[in-house]
């Protein structure tokens, strides 16, 4: 299996090899199909992260819980990506929300790769001629369950829990979009955008071995990821396994399920 992270000097050399996935979405409403219509990298498909990547969402499994094995195959299939593709994932910040399809490609058993600096870092011009794949042929898989974390493995507290979101959700100090503040009990915080340098590319391989590394992490064999639904927790994920720390499991409920239970939740900058 490639690496998580490529760069687009590898994209360049193996265009002809993959299929270019565009997953942009935003959290404040904007539309990621109307940004992909307006520009994106030529013959790059459009992945809809709550059509493909997630099912409808409830209080009960959160806001992007993981879509039915059958619903992602086919989306798949549809984008014209088939069992024997590459795929490489890209969006406009740094990866962080197309993660969440390279991630669970990589689930089970699928090659897939992050953009390293996504949309920003691509020099070439951009289209808006939208690809017309055929149909491919995509084989349904159960998502492992060695990849997934449940509500109650997050909150036992004998593991490395990390979230993944800003720290000021963190902290407690505002929340936007879940019912109440703070984070799980034991959670050490490791915002996910943290992982790219200014350039919105991925830090040095050292440095993110450091930064895990001061969470206590050095096989990721025992950590899990969380974030606010799923979704940018996996950029931690793919991070690990970029940094040869191995592959974490992913709480894909994350805050957004936690906060509707009547569990204890922490506030402040310490676990």
């Amino acid at each position: 299996m490639i690496d998580p992270v490529v760069d687009v000097e590898w994209l360049r050399d193996h265009r002809d090899d993959v299929v270019l996935a565009d997953v942009r979405w935003y959290l404040d409403g904007r539309s990621g199909r109307d940004a992909y219509a307006k520009g994106h990298l030529p013959g790059a498909v459009f992945i809809d992260l709550d059509t493909a990547l997630a099912r409808h969402g409830s209080p009960a499994e959160g806001r992007h819980p993981l879509p039915d094995p059958g619903t992602f195959a086919a989306a798949m299939a549809a984008a014209g990506i088939g069992d024997d593709d590459t795929v490489i994932g890209y969006d406009d910040a740094g990866g962080v929300i197309a993660a969440r399809l390279v991630w669970m490609l990589r689930a089970i058993g699928h090659d897939a790769a992050l953009l390293d600096g996504g949309l920003a870092a691509w020099t070439g011009d951009l289209t808006t001629e939208v690809p017309q794949p055929a149909p491919a042929s995509f084989t349904a898989r159960d998502w492992p369950a060695g990849r997934l974390a449940t509500i109650d493995e997050a909150a036992a507290g004998d593991r490395v829990v990390l979230d993944a979101r800003d720290r000021s959700r963190y902290r407690g100090d505002a929340e936007p979009v879940d019912p109440r503040p703070g984070h799980i009990p034991g959670a050490r915080s490791l915002p996910t955008r943290e992982n790219l340098g200014a350039d919105g590319r991925f830090r040095p391989v050292g440095e993110l071995r450091d930064r895990f590394a001061e969470q206590g992490v050095s096989d990721a064999a025992d950590v899990i990821s969380y974030c606010g639904s799923g979704v940018t927790a996996c950029h931690n994920l793919i991070a690990l396994e970029h940094a040869g720390l191995g592959a974490g499991r992913l709480f894909p409920g994350s805050w957004s399920q936690y906060a509707h239970t009547t569990r204890p939740a922490a506030t402040g900058d310490q676990p």
